[in-house]
């Protein structure tokens, strides 16, 4: 349980409801790291070249990979490196237990906000990842099954 002092009496403590605590905010190193690969790849940038460009120490890039999270000064380095709002690389513990979302239905925003994409790319784009996604499912499944 947890207590905090009520608004009225400052010796009195009240239980506090377990839905009433703020779930915890995390970085969600994954995605913050697949990002950053893909970044990497497409401005053709080895891992130290990406240290060195945004400043942070190569050894920053390796505890990405293996799933720690970089301090707050490295973090802020490296979503505006990326140039993407921090907010997208934020989870809550609460997320997980959301269904999330269609890729598609996040991707689709994305992909139709890019100058350097025609509709005819966009739509090319949206085909190639739905069938991806559905051999990925049918994979799954069998898997399963």
């Amino acid at each position: 349980m947890v207590f905090e002092m009520s608004n009225g009496d400052r010796n009195k403590d009240t239980p506090k409801q377990e839905h009433d605590i703020m779930p915890r905010t995390r970085i969600d190193v994954p995605k913050l790291y697949a990002a950053l690969d893909i970044a990497r790849r497409e401005r053709d940038r080895s891992w130290r070249q990406l240290a060195t460009e945004v400043g942070v120490s190569p050894s920053t890039m390796t505890r990405l990979a293996n799933d720690y999270r970089p301090d707050v000064d490295a973090f802020a380095a490296l979503v505006r490196w990326l140039g993407v709002p921090a907010e997208e690389f934020m989870t809550e513990d609460a997320d997980a237990l959301q269904h999330e979302p269609e890729l598609l239905v996040q991707l689709a925003p994305l992909l139709r906000a890019r100058r350097d994409l025609r509709e005819e790319d966009v739509r090319y784009l949206e085909e190639v990842i739905g069938a991806a996604m559905r051999k990925f499912s049918a994979e799954r499944d069998m898997r399963a099954g």
